[in-house]
């Protein structure tokens, strides 16, 4: 339903009626990295890897923690969605960047461009919402152990994770909406790897400034607002965590926690510099490193930071292996 409302809503928001009579494009062309076919040929097998690599890190993870009924706790839980929603979240936009690579057109239909902004959006939003709710669950679990076990109770848990999809895949579909039904008479070519807000801004006939207003307030309010939230949180961790009699509780605190930070700052890192300054003109090169980092690099190294070196998990792993190998 959501999808369908983004190609037919018939209503713009301040577009000018005059370019109603232009044609209108039907596909673009998503430029990506434009350089000689050698390199092109490097540059597939390199993100195949990683795309494989993402992939496949994340769905071992999922599959431990639904096997190891003893991980069924609110911070696996957790980290089994976040994992879910990084295989979601990469396969959104990498098979069509992988594709693109090896074809001369790099076309994308209109209604392919804006399905895959829309998902691309909803996913990296639900994953800062996500993010929040694991760090408030570590808040809970070190700076209130009494209280924890009544607060976050599996179903309280259920329900934050729901709240997390659903505000997701509902927090961009208005700017969405409006972006779809500007004028778009051509030129047709996003110098990007993805359909992005700025490039399709600037390839609309007619301006449309509170849109693009609206669309980098709502970036605005959930990168910042999540990012100071997890900060917050890890602060008074780090407090809490000082306040330990115990050496090794405060080594193990501090690397799970400086783990977590490097991850959310490499994250929303990348995202302040795309998303929440709508008046920096940033060189399309710096667009295309910039969302590489979060939406490749970040959830190819998120299995091994956020469970991969947890000894549970790892335990987990090799029993699902071992299950495997009796199988065979």
């Amino acid at each position: 339903t959501i999808c369908l409302l983004i190609l037919q809503v018939s209503d713009s928001m301040n577009v000018s009626e005059p370019y109603s009579s232009f044609a209108s494009v039907r596909e673009f062309i998503l430029l990506g990295f434009s350089c000689e076919w050698k390199i092109q040929i490097l540059l597939f097998s390199l993100f195949t890897t990683m795309y494989a690599l993402t992939v496949t890190g994340n769905g071992a993870i999922v599959c431990a923690l639904w096997c190891e009924w003893r991980l069924h706790i609110p911070m696996y839980r957790f980290l089994g969605n976040f994992s879910f929603l990084e295989i979601w979240y990469v396969s959104s936009t990498v098979p069509k960047m992988l594709v693109n690579f090896l074809s001369d057109k790099k076309t994308i239909s209109f209604a392919g461009c804006f399905l895959q902004f829309y998902f691309f959006f909803s996913l990296g939003t639900s994953e800062c919402f996500l993010l929040t709710v694991m760090a408030f669950d570590r808040y809970l679990a070190i700076c209130r152990p009494l209280h924890y076990p009544n607060i976050m109770t599996g179903h309280f848990c259920t329900k934050l994770v729901i709240i997390c999809w659903v505000c997701g895949f509902l927090w961009f579909v208005i700017p969405i909406v409006f972006i779809s039904q500007m004028p778009f008479c051509g030129p047709n070519i996003i110098d990007h790897v993805v359909c992005d807000p700025g490039p399709l801004f600037a390839l609309a006939c007619a301006s449309a400034p509170t849109t693009q207003q609206l669309c980098y307030t709502l970036s605005s309010l959930v990168i910042f607002g999540n990012f100071l939230f997890i900060l917050g949180s890890y602060t008074l961790v780090l407090l809490a965590v000082l306040r330990m009699p115990s050496a090794t509780g405060r080594h193990k605190a501090f690397s799970t926690c400086g783990s977590h930070l490097a991850v959310v700052s490499l994250f929303y890192g990348s995202l302040m510099v795309m998303y929440v300054s709508p008046r920096l003109r940033h060189s399309a090169g710096i667009q295309k490193v910039a969302t590489l980092f979060y939406a490749m690099v970040t959830p190819l190294f998120n299995p091994l930071i956020y469970s991969l070196r947890n000894k549970e998990i790892k335990a987990a792993l090799r029993k699902v292996l071992g299950h495997l190998n009796i199988i065979q």
